[in-house]
């Protein structure tokens, strides 16, 4: 007996109808429009990695590993689902040590983790990323942020950015007296201040045996309030070590490219700020709508990651690289509040009414289409009534009838679904009509 397959999605992943894709790619062609604005160039890396270059040390870290897909192939290698785009690319740039620098690029594709599911989080998501290799500059830090203010102006999403800088963390935890061991997970508690405040961050160190007076000096270091510089100008005479003063230092140059990106008053210092993954170095960031309750999780996220390619290549040669990545489906779960969904591309549905009207609609289609318009035309023989509303409900602006008529007249009647106004066009300057439209006419006022 044939045991019947039960047809379910695993959960945390998607399929995505026309409804809800043709929205995900004009989505993908605003990010790709203002990557290429920004001067970055398209590249693609493998979706499986070595399972040795995911779990390397200057890799994503412990915490990020528990949600790494871990597999072995028939050749009994140990392989794994890439996490994030920026491993791949440093391994990428690792094995080419001679690209030319600065090394911009964008990579957008797949990838995979196997943690907690929530709305805005999915074991399979897509990313979108821009890094800049090869800038020890803060500007390069200040140019990503000055992107995803653009890309998020573009998008119709009202944002605000987060900035930190993990030399100041830290400088603030060697300050307090945390042991050095305990250096790196007490940052990702830390990172965690604005989602359980400080007496969940308080519990958590209990749990890390950090000394109990260690954690009220750190608590003291984490109660300024004010502007941007007003914060840095209250923790500057505190922070003695060096590590802490680079940190900020790093911080007031950025705030300086800021201002000359026009952008130093979308962004908030959030000193508390680490992003989990231990590769980062220096500058971290996120971005967050304002609008609450629609999205939680951030919309984008990145920082400077100034060690992982040298480590790839075992060499002592600093190798700088900062960059930032958008979440596609976190960004798709917000802007749907705001865009209406369509689940079609086409520009012109064509109707043919009668007997004699096939053939001229086909010819007229592939007119149409070879003059870049997306044109399609009725195949099930369907009623002028049924072919309306299924224009309407696809919410194709424009269609085109022939009838017996128009086709004796030499004529075609275009209709304007918007309003439902209809005028009657000479067959021979339908096309230059329909391109004279587009022309003047943006895409989204359709």
């Amino acid at each position: 007996m044939i045991r019947m397959v039960e047809l379910s999605l695993l959960k945390g992943t998607n399929d995505r109808l026309p409804e809800e894709q043709v929205l995900r790619e004009k989505i993908l062609e605003i990010i790709k429009e203002v990557f290429q604005l920004y001067g970055f160039r398209p590249l693609t890396t493998p979706i499986l990695e070595k399972w040795d270059i995911l779990s390397s040390k200057y890799a994503g870290g412990a915490e990020i590993l528990k949600e790494t897909y871990h597999l072995t192939d028939q050749g009994n290698r140990e392989l794994g689902l890439r996490y994030d785009l920026s491993v791949p690319l440093s391994r990428l740039v690792g094995m080419n040590p001679k690209l030319g620098k600065p090394f911009k690029r964008y990579e957008i594709g797949a990838c995979f983790r196997d943690g907690p599911i929530k709305k805005g989080r999915y074991r399979e998501f897509i990313q979108c990323d821009a890094d800049i290799i090869g800038v020890e500059s803060t500007l390069a830090d200040a140019e990503c942020l000055a992107l995803a203010h653009h890309l998020f102006s573009r998008l119709g999403l009202d944002v605000y950015l987060e900035v930190n800088n993990r030399k100041l963390l830290t400088g603030i935890l060697v300050t307090a007296g945390v042991p050095e061991h305990l250096i790196k997970t007490t940052i990702l508690t830390i990172d965690k201040l604005k989602k359980i405040g400080m007496d969940g961050v308080r519990e958590e160190l209990k749990t890390k045996d950090v000394p109990l007076n260690i954690i009220d000096e750190i608590y003291s270091y984490f109660s300024y309030k004010g502007s941007y510089l007003e914060i840095l100008n209250q923790l500057e005479p505190q922070i003695k070590n060096r590590i802490g003063k680079e940190g900020i230092a790093e911080l007031k140059e950025l705030y300086h490219y800021l201002q000359l990106f026009n952008i130093a008053d979308k962004v908030k210092l959030l000193y508390s700020l680490a992003r989990g993954l231990e590769i980062y170095t220096g500058t971290v960031f996120e971005a967050f709508l304002k609008e609450p309750g629609i999205i939680d999780s951030s919309l984008c996220g990145g920082g400077r990651y100034d060690k992982i390619i040298g480590e790839f290549l075992e060499s002592e040669e600093l190798y700088p690289a900062t960059g930032i990545s958008f979440g596609l489906d976190t960004i798709y779960d917000a802007i749907t509040v705001h865009w209406p969904t369509k689940s079609s591309v086409t520009d012109v549905f064509l109707i043919p009414v009668g007997n004699q009207t096939l053939d001229p609609i086909i010819k007229l289609t592939t007119e149409l289409r070879e003059s870049n318009i997306r044109a399609e035309f009725d195949l099930l023989n369907r009623s002028l009534s049924k072919n309306l509303d299924y224009a309407n409900r696809l919410q194709i602006p424009f269609v085109i009838i022939l009838g017996e008529r128009d086709f004796f007249d030499n004529c075609v009647t275009l209709r304007i679904m918007k309003d439902g106004t209809e005028q009657r066009i000479d067959l021979n300057k339908i096309v230059n009509k329909i391109t004279e439209i587009f022309n003047n006419i943006t895409k989204k006022e359709i």
